[in-house]
């Protein structure tokens, strides 16, 4: 709990504290404070299908400077951008990614679109914005390939299990390698084999002594504040406690949040 959380009566309403948790917040940040990034998860999927072109195009116009998708690899070797490794939850198909052809995925609709691949997702992003790519199935080597043909790789960062991630630094990449915390042994250990440049957070692992290792190596910190974290009082405490980018599935009311504090 920050210090001066610690101060607010606890009879109070759990909304009015965190309306005085906020306030707090922004009576401490200096408007000359660094930018914080605001992270679209799935892109702005509230309004359009997840991880489709609408979704990244929508996110983009409200102002993120990273969307988050999410990368599976078909039968016969296609990109594509699909969460679950079976097309069933968000398309109108059935089946396992991994036995499907890119034409049979490509025939799939999302609420109307199409399944895009990687390759179109990075060419809608392309000098626009970051994207965080979740490499659900995807190998290093094709990571690499893709971001540089679309000169990419100074803006990107890939969220991946630590065998891949490896994979990217020993390629030369290591800018690229974005590991979860964990906890401070463990993350230790990708500072020492990684040498990320951005390390991932979430509701479990975004604890104090975790973030000022990262902080203290001169790393950024992006800290997923999805479900029932994904609210101003949660992006505020975020914030004053380190976070330098924040994944969401509200990016425009985020943006404006940040405004306030000072942070855009």
């Amino acid at each position: 709990m920050l210090p001066f959380a610690r101060t607010l009566s606890p009879a109070l309403p759990r909304l009015t504290r965190r309306q005085a948790l906020a306030a707090a917040c922004l009576a401490r940040m200096s408007a000359a404070a660094p930018k914080v990034a605001v992270i679209a998860h799935r892109g702005e999927h509230l309004a359009n299908p997840e991880n489709t072109i609408p979704a990244i195009e929508a996110a983009i116009r409200l102002g993120a400077d990273f969307v988050e998708i999410d990368v599976r690899t078909t039968r016969d070797g296609g990109l594509v951008l699909l969460h679950n490794d079976s097309v069933d939850a968000t398309t109108d198909g059935q089946g396992a990614v991994a036995s499907l052809t890119l034409p049979e995925v490509r025939k799939l609709r999302s609420r109307g679109q199409p399944v895009p691949t990687l390759d179109e997702a990075l060419e809608t992003m392309r000098g626009r914005c970051g994207v965080y790519l979740d490499a659900k199935r995807i190998t290093a080597e094709r990571i690499i390939a893709a971001l540089e043909r679309h000169k990419m790789t100074d803006r990107a960062v890939v969220y991946a299990q630590f065998n891949l991630l490896l994979e990217l630094t020993s390629r030369g990449f290591p800018r690229l390698a974005m590991p979860e915390a964990n906890s401070v042994q463990l993350l230790s250990k990708c500072l020492q084999e990684l040498q990320p440049a951005v390390i991932a957070f979430d509701r479990r692992d975004f604890e104090d002594d975790i973030i000022q290792l990262a902080l203290a190596a001169g790393k950024d910190v992006f800290v997923d504040r999805l479900g029932r974290d994904d609210h101003p009082a949660a992006w505020a405490d975020a914030v004053q406690r380190g976070a330098t980018g924040i994944q969401t599935d509200h990016p425009a009311e985020l943006l404006a949040s940040l405004q306030a504090l000072g942070r855009r």
